[in-house]
């Protein structure tokens, strides 16, 4: 009775431990044990007016380029946030041309504005919003005036030599005529921004990038 009623214990804890064995679920599954979630990719914020440092990969001119062209630039130094290197100097970015005037060769004084458009950050580009460099050419109105105003006196001198007052009426025309002509072919001055030129912007909104590049 002893050993029937020890194999009866037995039977009995084996089919339990069956039991509880088939209704623990694997780690992981619905109902199993929790596991950790996982971890996502670390990011960081750049803040405005965070500064940025880069050199453009080309030339870019006011008489070549249009409004909307692109250009490659890279940091021209570390990108510092809190005095903490957060990118190396050489990771790429990306710019635009906001604004190109060409120089009249009378009137219109020559423009170039650019702006900064993205950051590439372990192969992906993340898109910012910069301030604008903008170039403006001197204006040169008061050498072409001083053109025309010298083409007008020459003229009248040799005019008045010529055949006096109506005469110097005459030459003070085609004078003035080849001092227009003189101004227009020497008047335009646009300007450029050459090739491994280093530009400063400044984020105007914060953006939120993979830390590291």
């Amino acid at each position: 009775m002893q050993l029937r009623g020890l194999k009866t214990f037995w039977l009995g804890a084996s089919i339990l431990a069956l039991l509880n064995g088939g209704c623990s679920k694997p780690a992981g599954e619905p109902g199993g044990a929790a596991t950790p979630a996982a971890q996502a990719p670390a990011t960081m914020t750049l803040p405005a007016n965070t500064v940025l440092r880069v050199t453009v990969d080309e030339t870019l001119a006011s008489n070549r380029n249009h409004d909307g062209d692109s250009f490659a630039a890279s940091l021209a130094e570390p990108l510092l946030v809190n005095g903490v290197t957060v990118f190396p100097q050489g990771m790429r970015a990306a710019g635009r041309v906001v604004a190109a005037r060409e120089s009249g060769r009378l009137h219109g004084v020559a423009s170039l504005a650019v702006a900064l458009t993205s950051l590439e950050v372990n192969g992906q580009s993340f898109d910012i919003e910069t301030n604008t460099y903008h170039l403006v050419a001197k204006s040169h109105n008061k050498r072409n005036l001083g053109f025309i105003g010298g083409g007008g006196a020459a003229g009248a001198l040799i005019g008045g030599l010529a055949g006096g007052g109506k005469g110097a009426l005459i030459g003070g025309a085609i004078g003035a005529g080849a001092g227009t002509a003189g101004a227009a072919a020497t008047g335009k001055k646009d300007v450029a921004i050459p090739a491994e030129s280093r530009l400063r912007f400044h984020l105007l909104r914060p953006v939120t990038i993979p830390a590291g590049g």
